[in-house]
């Protein structure tokens, strides 16, 4: 018999990879997504057409109106940044790996400032609901398609965070302290988006069902300049794989 396992699921690239590195684990998979009312709703359409695809036991959406405390370019009206430089949007690990930078210091672990497309506390949050589905459904493992290589400096994309986040899971909970802990398994945490993108093509994934922007055009194009666009086709160019998406400016 299979282990359970929530995975928590956007629509992306990330979050699909890891459902199907799941699945390849052998655990029977339990979708979850979030509507925090976000500014790019499309990933929710995604997010089901991946479930389905990657044929999960259940998926749930969850209504979660983020939008009430705003604080974020993607749940308010700020402007989605567009056009940032590769030094701005990643951790500059990723830079390092590539041979962009000589050196990597402890300081430049996270880009300078983080950007305006942060959530406030959204992992947090999203974990928080997976444990508590994870307690039900009697599921000892918790996925998240967090990664702190090639991202855009969220602090709770972190190793230490999944594991402070872990922590508290096991303090927090009757299955935790009764002896039976849970993981919060993170297995993209320390891969480049090319690699990613290389993993799920070798599980099956279809990335022209996922969804990465963050400022869509009403007719669903994604806008191919903020920081989740650039990062996807700079992914898809290094791995060599080429990018399903159609974009705004026409460009695949």
């Amino acid at each position: 018999m299979h282990e359970n396992a929530v995975v928590l699921l956007s629509g992306g690239i990330d979050s699909s990879t890891t459902l199907a590195a799941a699945k390849r684990d052998g655990f029977t998979t339990y979708a979850l997504t979030i509507d925090y009312n976000q500014r790019h709703k499309i990933e929710l359409t995604a997010a089901c057409k991946i479930a389905k695809h990657l044929e999960v036991e259940q998926h749930k959406i969850i209504f979660l109106d983020l939008r009430t405390f705003g604080g974020s370019a993607l749940t308010s009206n700020l402007t989605v940044p567009k056009n940032r430089t590769l030094s701005d949007i990643v951790n500059p690990a990723i830079a390092w790996k590539a041979g962009i930078l000589e050196k990597l210091t402890e300081k430049e672990i996270l880009p300078q400032g983080i950007p305006l497309t942060y959530v406030p506390a959204r992992n947090t949050i999203f974990l928080a609901l997976a444990l508590a589905w994870a307690e039900v459904l009697d599921a000892f493992s918790i996925f998240i398609g967090a990664n702190a290589i090639d991202y855009s400096g969220y602090p709770d994309c972190r190793p230490e965070f999944i594991q402070a986040f872990q922590q508290a899971a096991n303090l927090g909970t009757k299955r935790g302290i009764e002896g039976a802990p849970f993981q919060i398994k993170a297995p993209l945490i320390n891969m480049t988006k090319a690699e990613i993108i290389q993993l799920g093509v070798s599980l099956g994934v279809d990335y022209s069902l996922t969804f990465s922007c963050y400022d869509p055009s009403p007719r669903g194009e994604a806008c191919g300049a903020c920081d989740s666009c650039l990062i996807r086709r700079r992914g898809f160019l290094e791995a060599g794989i080429p990018d399903p998406t159609l974009y705004r400016d026409g460009e695949a």
